[in-house]
C-alpha cells in the first residue's frame, strides 16, 4: 500500500490577517492588547481551525492563548454546521463538573464580523500530541519511540479520561446535545449521521459500502442500548496534549463532536480510530503498535474503572468505522473540489479504510 496522500489544505485564510483582525477585536475589551507569537499548529484540523498566540496586556487573564475558529466556508467544509457556542458550553461544563484537564475557556464571539466566523479563545496547553500525519503508529515519532511501559502508562491515563468523563459528568446536563427528532439518544445519534451522509453525497455519487454499513447497523442494533452520558465525541489520543517529557494528559481538546449517547459510542470511536492508523501502518509494511490500545484491553480496563462492562461492541466499532467513512468520503470529495484528487468510478475507493469497513460489515474483521 502506498503511503497516505499529503494532508489536504485546511483553510483559505491567512494566519497573519487573522492575527491583525484578532488584535483589533481584543482592543475593544483590552485597549492596547498586543497579539504576538502567532502560529498555526501542525495538527490544525479540517473542521474548526486553531490559532495559537500570546496575549500582551497588563490586565490579560492569561498570556498563552489558543483560538478556535469555525471553519472557513470557502474551504469546502467537512461538516455542515459549526456551533462554537455549543463547544464553548461543553468545555465550560466539563471543566466545572469533572477533573479532566480541559483548557479554560475565555471569550466567545458569535458575530462572524470580526474574524469572518464565530470563535472562542481558551488557554493554550503546552506539551506534545500523538501525530496524525504521519500517524503515531509509524516509525519516527515520540510515541512510537517510547518504551512499552511508557506507552502502557499513556494508555492507562487515556482510558481513564474517558471513564472519568462518563462517570463524573451529570448526564442530565448533557441532554441539550440531543439532535432533533424522536427515539432514544442512540437512535437520534444514528439518524443524525444518516442526515450527514445524505448531505455529503448530495449531487455526488453515493457509497454502496456506507449504505450497506447503515443496513448492517440495523441488523446489529443493541437490545439494550444502555444509559446515555456525555460523550467527548472525537475520543482519541490525537486530541490529547500530553506532558512535554512525560505521558500524562495535560489537556483534552476538540469537543465539537460532543454528544449525549451511550458510553460505547465514545469507546467504539477510541478503539476504531486507533485501528484505522494501525491498519494503515501494517498495509504500508510496518508492524505499527500491535500491542497498544487493543480493543480487549480497553474494554477490560474501562469496565474495571467504571463498573460498566462494554456491550454490543461489534455494533459500536462498526458504527465508528461507518462514521469515519462518511468523514473520509467528504474529505475526498473536498480534495476533488480543490483539484487534489480525481473521483474514481467506484466512490467506495475514496474511503481510505474501505477494506476494514467492508470486513466489519461482513463480520470478518475482528
Amino acid at each position: 500500500m502506498a503511503a497516505p496522500a499529503p494532508r489536504p489544505r485546511t483553510s483559505t485564510r491567512e494566519p497573519e490577517e487573522l492575527a491583525r483582525r484578532l488584535a483589533a477585536w481584543l482592543h475593544t475589551g483590552l485597549p492596547g492588547a498586543q497579539v504576538t507569537g502567532v502560529r498555526v499548529p501542525a495538527s490544525n484540523g479540517m473542521s474548526s481551525e486553531t490559532l495559537l498566540f500570546d496575549l500582551e496586556h497588563p490586565d490579560a487573564p492569561l498570556r498563552a492563548c489558543a483560538l478556535r475558529l469555525a471553519a472557513d466556508p470557502a474551504a469546502y467544509t467537512v461538516f455542515p454546521t459549526y456551533d462554537m457556542p455549543r463547544q464553548h458550553r461543553v468545555m465550560s461544563l466539563v471543566g466545572a463538573h469533572t477533573d479532566l484537564p480541559v483548557p479554560r475557556v475565555l471569550w466567545l464571539e458569535t458575530d462572524p464580523g470580526p474574524l469572518g466566523a464565530p470563535f472562542f479563545v481558551m488557554a493554550r496547553a503546552e506539551g506534545r500530541v500523538p501525530p496524525d500525519v504521519m500517524p503515531y503508529t509509524y516509525e519516527g515519532n515520540w510515541l512510537h519511540s517510547a518504551s512499552d511501559s511508557e506507552r502502557a502508562a499513556l494508555q492507562e491515563a487515556s482510558i481513564s479520561l474517558l471513564a472519568r468523563l462518563h462517570d463524573q459528568f451529570p448526564a442530565e446536563e448533557a441532554e441539550f446535545l440531543l439532535p432533533e427528532g424522536t427515539g432514544s439518544p442512540l437512535r437520534r445519534h444514528v439518524d443524525a449521521q444518516r442526515a450527514y451522509y445524505a448531505w455529503v453525497v448530495e449531487g455526488l455519487a453515493p457509497s454502496p459500502l456506507l449504505e450497506r454499513a447503515f443496513e448492517r447497523l440495523e441488523e446489529l442494533w443493541p437490545a439494550d442500548e444502555g444509559p446515555a452520558v456525555l460523550n467527548w465525541g472525537d475520543a482519541r489520543i490525537g486530541n490529547v496534549v500530553y506532558e512535554a517529557c512525560g505521558f500524562e494528559p495535560v489537556a483534552v481538546l476538540d469537543w465539537e463532536m460532543a454528544a449525549y449517547a451511550p458510553r460505547e459510542v465514545d469507546l467504539g470511536w477510541t478503539v476504531y480510530l486507533h485501528r484505522f492508523f494501525q491498519d494503515l501502518t501494517v498495509g504500508f509494511g510496518q508492524s505499527g503498535l500491535p500491542d497498544f490500545l487493543r480493543r480487549d484491553d480497553l474494554e477490560r480496563r474501562y469496565a474495571e474503572l467504571t463498573g460498566h462492562t462494554p456491550r454490543d461492541m461489534e455494533f459500536h466499532t462498526l458504527y465508528a468505522a461507518l462514521r469515519h467513512g462518511i468523514v473520509m468520503l467528504r474529505i475526498a470529495y473536498r480534495q476533488a473540489h480543490f483539484g487534489e484528487v480525481e473521483i474514481p468510478a467506484d466512490p467506495d475507493g475514496l474511503i481510505l479504510h474501505h477494506a476494514s469497513l467492508r470486513a466489519m460489515v461482513q463480520g470478518t474483521y475482528w
